[in-house]
């Protein structure tokens, strides 16, 4: 355990954003899941609308540094890929 008051405080403060940033990290997977079950349900208005929810979710999480900016940018680019190919 941390002795002095600074390793404490650093420790604390630690995991609260360790805790905040893994609530993050899940809303991004749970946004692009909901986007691949509406591409797997074949709706593209829905996926389209979903996507679109998606992308803002990726970009927040990404200018906060909790997942990488080419880590967003390329499900992305896989999800539009997918949302396109849906007739």
């Amino acid at each position: 355990m941390a002795n002095t008051v600074q390793a404490r405080k650093r420790a604390r403060q630690s995991e609260k954003r360790r805790q905040h940033n893994a609530a993050l990290r899940s809303a991004a997977r749970s946004a692009v899941k909901k986007v691949r079950k509406a591409i797997a349900a074949g709706d593209k208005a829905a996926a389209t609308r979903i996507f679109s929810e998606a992308m803002a979710v990726l970009d927040r999480v990404a200018d906060k540094k909790v997942i990488h900016k080419n880590h967003a940018a390329r499900q992305k680019s896989r999800l539009a890929a997918r949302v396109r190919a849906l007739a």
